[in-house]
């Protein structure tokens, strides 16, 4: 067998191997303990065509409440900035999804930085959220883990001379009813960003842009349903 279809079959399985291993959703092991539990999530569909793992309160019910009680998104675990995400581009998405899940409860519920500020009569729902991850990388990741790949798939990068890196952001969320504590819904989510050309390109938040206002389209529809 010459060069060529040795390398052809490399790419071939590379390729194979590639797709097995990236999921649309957040595997269990990333899960990253930021929310009260994690039992009873399922996949769920969302109307964007996105994929999220959810739990729904038999009980939950997005008109009983006037009042949302949210600051910012937290990040959870503290991250470490490097070369590749810098805490510039973290600040970022941060800022950036904030902004837009502030600007869509506000167009359901009255606004509040925490329930002890909600109006005196009022019934708050609370928002906790975070970003729980940045990833770069052929296989998904915690925060800027660099995990091993395949030796046939790092000789046939060597070889073509390509290492396509693709973008996911981890969020977990939870809505909590302020009067009885008791979670309402939780959401674990995985969202893709850009894909970069290779492990050099440095992640910025206008790689998630596209991926985070879909994220709140979603949200603008749950909370409307």
């Amino acid at each position: 067998m010459n060069l060529s279809c040795n390398l052809l079959l490399c790419t071939a399985l590379a390729g194979l191997l590639l797709g097995g291993c990236t999921s649309k959703v957040t595997e269990t092991t990333q899960y990253s303990g930021y929310l009260s539990n994690y039992n009873n999530l399922q996949e769920v569909e969302t109307p964007s065509g996105g994929t999220a793992m959810r739990w729904v309160s038999p009980s939950w019910n997005p008109n009983a409440y006037d009042t949302i009680a949210f600051r910012t998104l937290e990040f959870y675990p503290a991250p470490k900035p490097n070369e590749q995400v810098n805490q510039k581009t973290l600040t970022d998405l941060q800022n950036y999804m904030s902004s837009k899940a502030k600007s869509v409860l506000g167009q359901k519920y009255r606004r509040a930085s925490s329930a002890a500020a909600a109006p005196a009569g009022s019934h708050p729902l609370v928002l906790r959220a975070a970003i729980t991850g940045v990833s770069a990388s052929n296989e998904g990741m915690k925060w800027y883990e660099v995990m091993p790949i395949a030796a046939v798939i790092g000789a046939t990068q060597a070889v073509t001379g390509h290492r396509d890196q693709d973008t996911h952001l981890f969020i977990e969320a939870e809505f909590i009813d302020a009067r009885t504590h008791q979670p309402m819904v939780k959401v674990v989510r995985k969202v893709f960003g850009s894909q970069l050309e290779n492990e050099s390109q440095k992640i910025t938040a206008k790689d998630f842009k596209d991926a985070i206002d879909k994220l709140n389209a979603d949200l603008r529809a749950f909370v409307r349903s």
